[in-house]
């Protein structure tokens, strides 16, 4: 569904803005006293239209446009303000707004901007372009290849590090890229968390693979690896990079000989160190929009040790492996 945030200091200003969004526009509203607030619910993926005002407290309207540009979040914003300055209008437009609507909101021409800029299409552009719910037999075809892949990954990492790997059963879920923050809600909450990313590519298959430390998680891990000494930021980062580079390799290679297919991987690259998994997620946007995520949790016995792997694959992706998939059931 299509998300509309209504940000104003004013709770007056902020009913007013929402009864003049058009009746019969099935949208979810969500509203921000200040920009601050504003970020963090487009931060939570809450907006993907912004209503703006431009004088409040602790965070201005200038401020936001300046933070959704360089945080660069995924919305688009309308300014609506008293301040009908011919500088105020420019200046919010330099700052990336697509327009500028006088208060008090008038709904016809609430009306005629949106309709301008095609964005009461928005919601149903989403819809027509979804992908139909994973078949429950090709789901659970997923969740049993990554079974086996996730095995081997966690035996590796067994072998290596002389621990007992707890192996849960993975999630499999077809995902806007904007709810990501979602499927890390546990960890989000109370956790700040290093994390690398790793692409790969293979015949009409592509992705990147998330793997995140809790930070908490860090103190265990040198203890188990024997690191002696002061554990600071860059012989955290090499632990990270360690852990990472066998299970996502490993998982990788798993998926990839079940599916007769073969991946190449990049280099993998350090999103974030000791910071929110939603900051992570907003700043390091991927490049396209659906995707299936495959979320894997390892933790180890007896350590505080707390691991996320997450799989994410193109949603163009899903033709070739849903063809691989069929044909795995075929020969059940």
């Amino acid at each position: 569904m299509y998300s509309v945030l209504i940000c104003d200091d004013s709770l007056v200003a902020r009913k007013q803005v929402a009864k003049c969004l058009p009746q019969d526009w099935n949208v979810a509203i969500h509203f921000a006293k200040h920009g601050g607030e504003a970020i963090d619910a487009l931060t939570a993926g809450k907006g993907q239209l912004l209503l703006l005002d431009l004088n409040m407290p602790v965070m201005d309207g200038y401020e936001t446009l300046r933070t959704i540009s360089e945080r660069r979040l995924n919305t688009q914003v309308i300014v609506v303000s008293g301040d009908v300055q011919p500088e105020a209008y420019e200046r919010v437009k330099q700052l990336g707004a697509l327009d500028f609507i006088r208060k008090p909101v008038n709904a016809a021409e609430l009306l005629e901007v949106m309709t301008r800029h095609k964005l009461l299409d928005a919601d149903k552009a989403d819809e027509d372009s979804e992908f139909p719910p994973l078949d429950p037999e090709i789901r659970d075809c997923y969740q049993e290849i990554t079974n086996i892949a996730m095995g081997r990954a966690g035996d590796h990492l067994a072998r290596t590090l002389n621990v007992f790997v707890h192996l849960p059963i993975p999630n499999v879920n077809l995902i806007e890229v904007s709810e990501l923050h979602m499927l890390l809600s546990d960890i989000e909450t109370h956790e700040q968390v290093s994390a690398v990313c790793q692409g790969f590519v293979g015949p009409g298959v592509q992705g990147e693979a998330l793997c995140i430390l809790s930070d908490s998680s860090l103190g265990d891990v040198a203890k188990i690896l024997n690191v002696t000494g002061e554990v600071d930021d860059q012989k955290q980062l090499e632990l990270l990079m360690d852990a990472a580079s066998i299970l996502i390799g490993t998982c990788l290679s798993g998926i990839a000989e079940q599916l007769d297919i073969s991946f190449a991987q990049g280099q993998p690259v350090v999103l974030g160190q000791h910071r929110n998994i939603t900051e992570i997620i907003a700043t390091n946007k991927l490049k396209w929009k659906r995707t299936l995520a495959i979320e894997i949790s390892y933790g180890l016995e007896g350590y505080n040790v707390v691991c996320e792997l997450i799989l994410l694959f193109t949603e163009n992706s899903m033709t070739t492996m849903n063809y691989k998939l069929a044909h795995l059931l075929e020969d059940f």
